[in-house]
């Protein structure tokens, strides 16, 4: 995200699907896929205003807040909002990326405060100059191949009181009926699948990969952290959708042909087609029940003092 994600574990966060991101671990080009994941986590601001909104209530005044696999540094810029006390950095595989949310942060009037940290998670952040208070990382830990290994790391950078969280999970997008009118019924549902076995191809071949049940709250707690909780946030932007979402569906739907077709079916691959197909009044481009519906969940859990 990113995704970044592939967009739809997105990856930044993602986007990923949404990160994080070098493109020599994942085989995606992050840079490359800056513009979606910005435009993606743009989108997605009121699903994150609602996060860091619960998170403001349990950690309080934190002195420095690490956005770990940033990405384009969308939700690190409303970090720096939300908690203005905070000096944030942000750190990520992808240095264009960094560059990226370091102008962001200018443009948002909160550079005097934003630093960039460019490296391979989890190693780079030893390099922190002190222990973040909060620790967040956007759908970008299931872009580390030891997921439990990288949590760990993450947690010996959290200072004793503070606290790591992780948005990772939920529940796959819809943007389209069931019933679109054209092809099968349950398209999406069949995208979910191939994008399924993608995600763990993707996480199979990541250096150092190790299989682990996604049991999010159990993997921050073998971290060694307490008082883990776990909240789901909702993006409900319905039908009829404005230009912003229409495009994002646009993109979306495009990164899903370009990298998944061929797991699909040839009906399927014909109504992705049509669906993409500015001329065609049946595209996503003109369809008035185009929507856009996602659930992203947050794991927290405490550093014991």
């Amino acid at each position: 995200m990113a995704h970044h994600d592939h967009l739809h574990h997105e990856p930044r966060h993602d986007d990923r699907h949404g990160h994080h991101h070098g493109s020599t671990d994942t085989g995606i080009d992050w840079a490359e896929m800056a513009s979606l994941l910005e435009s993606k986590a743009e989108l997605f601001t009121p699903l994150y205003e609602r996060a860091l909104g619960w998170l403001a209530k349990e950690v309080t005044e934190p002195g420095l807040i690490v956005d770990a696999g940033s990405g384009p540094g969308v939700i690190s810029c409303l970090f720096a909002e939300v908690f203005e006390g905070a000096r944030i950095v942000a750190a990520d595989g992808s240095a264009p990326l960094l560059e990226r949310a370091a102008e962001r942060a200018a443009r948002y009037g909160v550079g005097d405060r934003f630093g960039t940290l460019a490296g391979e998670l989890p190693g780079v952040l030893d390099e922190l100059e002190y222990p973040a208070d909060l620790l967040w990382a956007s759908r970008s830990v299931h872009h580390l191949g030891d997921q439990r290994a990288a949590l760990a790391a993450y947690a010996a950078r959290v200072a004793p009181g503070g606290t790591l969280a992780v948005m990772e999970g939920g529940l796959p997008t819809r943007y389209l009926p069931r019933d679109i009118g054209i092809g099968r019924p349950g398209l999406q549902a069949r995208i979910d699948a191939v994008e399924a076995d993608w995600f763990t191809r993707m996480r199979t071949e990541l250096p150092g990969s190790v299989a682990h049940t996604e049991d999010w709250p159990a993997l921050l707690t073998a971290a060694g952290l307490h008082h883990s909780r776990s909240r789901t946030f909702l993006l409900d932007l319905p039908a009829p959708a404005g230009d912003r979402v229409r495009a994002h569906v646009v993109a979306t739907l495009t990164h899903t042909r370009d990298r998944l077709a061929e797991e699909l079916d040839a009906d399927d691959r014909a109504t992705l087609d049509r669906l993409l197909d500015p001329a065609d009044e049946a595209s996503v481009h003109h369809r008035p029940d185009v929507f856009y519906l996602a659930a992203h969940t947050v794991h927290t859990a405490v550093r014991p003092v």
